[in-house]
C-alpha cells in the first residue's frame, strides 16, 4: 500500500510547488578531488590526484604563464621525515588562451585531469602523508567563485611493504572517506577579489531542494515537459491539434509546404513561450530576490490564492480569460501571410487557450521563480517544447491524426482531477505564511482536515458520486477510473489518524510540524515528550524536543550541562527540514541523542521578526554584496554564511564546549544525510569528539 500511495503521488508530481530554499552556489560542487597512492617495492611511491570538473567550469592549471593575474590551483605534497619529494608536481597539458579585454595569457583545465607528484619514502612503516590542494573555478567565460583550499591526509605503506595502492576518496568540501582514514583538516574558505576572467567573485544562486531531485535543468525541463503533456489534454488545447495541423496541410500547395509551416507554427509556439521564461529570469537574477521569494509571507499568500484561483477555474466555477480586445488585435495579424502570420496564428494559440494552460504556466513559474539563474527560461522551454510536439509530428505523420481519441467529456474530467490537486496543494503556501508568522491558524490538525476533505471529494468524484459544472452525465464507471478511485479513498483513510497525531510520513513534507499542532504530544498529550530540563528560552521543537531559537541562550545552556550544542539551521517555510524532523530526528539511535546528549538550537532563517534596532546592520557577505541585518532570519543566515559558507536548509553543525563549531566533525544536510543510519554515524562522530576535546 506504501508503494501504491508512492506512485500515486509520483504521478501528480508535476504539482508539488515545494519552496525552495536558495543555496549558495560552492566551488566544492563543481569540481571534485578523489586522491590515490601507487606504490612500487623502490621505496618511491606517486601521490595522484584525479580530478573531476564539471562541464562548463574549469579550474588554472599549476604553473600560470608569466604575467597571469589568475590564482593557480594547488597540488602540494608536504614533504618531511617520512617522505622527500622527487620533481615537481606534474599536469596534463592545459588549455592555452589570451584573454584580449585583460590582456593576459590564461593556462586552465576542464573535464577530467591528473596532477601526479612523486615521492621517495623514507620510512619503513606505515604513516599517513598531509596533502594540501587548492584551486579557484570559473564558469567558461562568466563568473567565477571564491578560492577554495583544503588539506587531507592519506595512509601510505613503509617502503619495506611491498607494492600496494590505496585509495583516497576525498570531494572539494573535505568529506571523509571510510577505506582510506582521510583526516578533515578543512580550512574555511575566504572570499577574494580577482579572478582569472577578470570578473569579481560573487555568490549565485543556485538549486534547491525539491524532493523531485535537486531539479538539475534537465530535470526541471522533464518536469515542465510534463506539464506541457497534461496541459495537451484539457478542453481548450486538445482538439485544437487536429484542427491546426489540417489548416496547414490544407492551405499549402504541397506537402512539403505544409510540413514546413507547420514546423514553423511550432517554433513560433516554443519562442514566445521562451520569451516569458527570458522576462521571469531577468526578474530574478539575484540572489537576494530568490531568497526573499522562498521565505516571504506574503508572496506566499499571493502564491495560495493564485493557486486558488486556477485550481476553481480548473473545477468549471468560471474560464480566465484575457482581455478580448488581446485576443482580436492579435488574431488580425494572423491574416499577414508568412513567417510573420504563422508568429501571430502561434500567439492567437497561446491567448485563446490560456483558461487552460494559464494555470500550468502560473504553476511551473511559481516553482522556478525560487530558483532564480535560468530556470524560468528551462521551465518555459519544456512546458513549450510539449506544446509544440504534437503539430509538428502530426504535420510530419498526418495518418496519425486517426488515432487520436475523441473530444468529450473526458477531458473536463481531466481538469477537475487536476484542479483538486492544485487546491490541496494551494495550502502548503498558506500554511508556510502561517507557520512563518506563527499564527497558528492552520495548524496541523486543521491542515489535514482539509486536505482529508478534499481527497474525499476527489474520490466520491472519481467514482461518480458527485457532478461539477461542465461534466456530462456519468452513465458508468470505466475500470481504471475505479482503480484511481479506490486508491484515493484509501488514502483518505490513511490520513485520518494524523487527527490525532500520527506521523503521517507519506505526505510529512506538506502538513506543518507535529508541534506546530493543537496538541503538540498527540491526543491527551501522551505523544512524544521531553525527558530534560525546561528552562527560559526552551520551546517545544520537532519530536517532542525542548530546543532553543537562540544560538547565545543555547551555548550558555550547553556550558552549564556540558553538552554539545547542536545548531539547526531551518525555515519556516524549508520542506525538507520537515522530511528530515519527521523521518530522521524520531528513529531510534538518533532520538536518544537528540533528547539526553546534546542541546538543539533551531534558526530559523526566514524568521521575519525584527531585531532590536541596536542588532540592526550593514553586513558585508562577499567583498562588494552588502545586506542589511534586520530581522532574526536575516541574523541567522548571515551566521551560516559567515561561518560556513552556505546558505542551505537543513544544515546540521555542532558546536564544542569552546563555544565555537566542531569544524573536525563536519556538517550534515538533507541532501547528504537524509538516510537515518548516515545521520547516526555523523551524530555519534560529533559526539565521540566532543567527548576527546573535554
Amino acid at each position: 500500500m506504501k508503494l501504491v500511495f508512492k506512485t500515486l503521488f509520483l504521478a501528480f508530481a508535476f504539482l508539488k510547488l515545494t519552496t525552495l530554499n536558495a543555496q549558495v552556489e560552492f566551488p566544492e560542487d563543481k569540481v571534485k578531488w578523489k586522491f590515490k597512492v601507487e606504490q612500487g617495492k623502490d621505496c618511491e611511491a606517486t601521490i595522484i590526484a584525479e580530478v573531476s570538473i564539471v562541464p562548463d567550469w574549469e579550474i588554472n592549471a599549476l604553473y600560470l604563464p608569466k604575467g597571469s593575474f589568475g590564482i593557480p590551483s594547488q597540488f602540494s605534497v608536504i614533504p618531511g621525515k617520512d617522505v622527500k619529494l622527487i620533481g615537481k608536481a606534474t599536469e596534463p597539458k592545459p588549455v592555452l588562451h589570451h584573454d584580449e579585454e585583460a590582456d593576459e595569457d590564461l593556462a586552465y583545465h576542464v573535464g577530467k585531469i591528473v596532477f601526479k607528484q612523486k615521492v621517495q619514502i623514507l620510512n619503513n612503516k606505515d604513516f599517513k602523508l598531509k596533502i594540501n590542494y587548492g584551486f579557484q573555478t570559473c564558469k567558461i567565460n562568466g563568473y567565477c567563485l571564491a578560492p577554495y583550499e583544503n588539506s587531507v591526509t592519506v595512509a601510505v605503506k613503509g617502503c619495506e611493504s611491498g607494492t600496494e595502492e590505496i585509495v583516497t576518496d576525498a570531494a572539494a568540501s573535505g568529506e571523509q572517506s571510510t577505506p582510506a582514514k582521510v583526516s578533515d583538516e578543512t580550512k574555511k574558505p575566504e572570499p577574494k577579489k580577482g579572478n582569472a576572467t577578470g570578473n569579481r567573485t560573487e555568490m549565485k544562486p543556485a538549486n534547491g531542494n525539491l524532493d523531485l531531485g535537486k531539479l538539475s535543468n534537465g530535470e526541471l525541463f522533464a518536469v515542465a515537459f510534463g506539464f506541457g503533456l497534461l496541459a495537451l489534454i484539457t478542453p481548450c488545447m486538445f482538439p485544437m491539434i487536429p484542427m491546426t495541423v489540417s489548416f496547414f496541410t490544407k492551405r499549402s500547395k504541397t506537402r512539403k509546404a505544409g510540413i514546413k509551416n507547420a514546423m514553423l507554427y511550432a517554433i513560433s509556439i516554443i519562442t514566445i513561450f521562451i520569451l516569458l521564461g527570458v522576462l521571469v529570469a531577468a526578474l530574478t537574477k539575484d540572489a537576494s530576490t530568490v531568497n526573499k521569494i522562498s521565505s516571504n509571507p506574503y508572496l506566499n499568500l499571493f502564491f495560495f490564492a493564485l493557486l486558488i484561483v486556477f485550481a476553481v477555474s480548473f473545477m468549471g466555477a468560471f474560464e480566465i480569460r484575457l482581455p478580448s480586445k488581446w485576443i482580436n488585435k492579435v488574431d488580425s495579424g494572423a491574416d499577414k501571410g508568412g513567417v510573420i502570420g504563422i508568429f501571430f496564428m502561434a500567439l492567437v494559440l497561446v491567448l485563446v487557450s490560456f483558461s487552460c494552460t494559464g494555470p500550468f504556466v502560473g504553476n511551473i513559474l511559481v516553482m522556478v521563480i525560487e530558483k532564480g539563474g535560468i530556470a524560468p527560461i528551462i521551465g518555459m522551454l519544456g512546458f513549450s517544447s510539449a506544446i509544440a510536439l504534437p503539430f509538428a509530428l502530426f504535420a510530419l505523420f498526418p495518418s496519425w491524426l486517426n488515432s487520436l481519441p475523441q473530444s468529450g467529456g473526458w477531458l473536463n474530467t481531466v481538469k477537475v482531477v487536476l484542479g483538486l490537486l492544485e487546491l490541496a496543494f494551494a495550502f502548503k503556501f498558506l500554511s508556510n505564511a502561517d507557520f512563518a508568522w506563527q499564527s497558528h491558524i492552520l495548524e496541523r490538525e486543521v491542515f489535514v482536515a482539509i486536505w482529508i476533505g478534499i481527497f474525499a471529494v476527489l474520490a466520491l468524484y472519481l467514482l461518480g458520486f458527485i457532478r461539477f459544472p461542465h461534466d456530462d452525465k456519468l452513465e458508468k464507471v470505466s475500470v481504471g477510473r475505479g482503480i484511481f478511485g479506490t486508491f484515493v479513498l484509501a488514502f483518505v483513510f490513511y490520513m485520518i489518524p494524523g487527527l490525532w497525531g500520527a506521523p503521517l510520513k507519506l505526505i510529512n513534507a506538506f502538513p506543518p510540524p507535529q508541534y506546530y499542532s493543537e496538541s503538540p504530544k498527540g491526543l491527551g498529550g501522551a505523544g512524544n515528550s521531553e525527558n530534560g530540563e525546561s528552562v527560559e528560552g526552551m520551546e517545544l521543537g520537532p519530536q517532542g524536543l525542548n530546543v532553543f531559537h537562540d544560538l547565545d541562550d543555547a551555548l550558555a545552556y550547553s556550558k552549564k550541562v556540558g553538552k554539545p550544542v547542536f545548531v539547526d539551521f531551518t525555515g519556516y517555510t524549508c520542506v525538507n527540514c520537515r522530511k528530515m524532523e519527521e523521518s530522521v530526528w524520531g528513529e531510534p539511535g538518533i532520538i536518544e541523542h537528540l533528547r539526553n546528549d546534546v542541546v538543539i538550537v533551531s534558526l530559523h532563517v526566514d524568521d521575519p521578526k525584527e531585531l532590536p534596532v541596536e542588532e540592526q546592520k550593514n553586513v558585508e557577505l562577499v567583498p562588494g554584496h552588502f545586506k542589511k541585518l534586520s530581522t532574526y532570519g536575516d541574523k541567522w543566515g548571515y551566521l551560516e554564511i559567515k561561518e560556513f559558507n552556505i546558505s542551505a536548509q537543513p544544515y546540521y553543525v555542532m558546536y564544542g564546549a569552546d563555544g565555537k563549531p566542531m569544524r573536525d566533525v563536519g556538517s550534515a544536510s538533507y541532501d547528504t544525510h537524509k538516510d537515518p543510519n548516515d545521520f547516526k554515524k555523523w551524530l555519534n562522530n560529533g559526539l565521540d569528539s566532543y567527548k576527546k576535546s573535554k
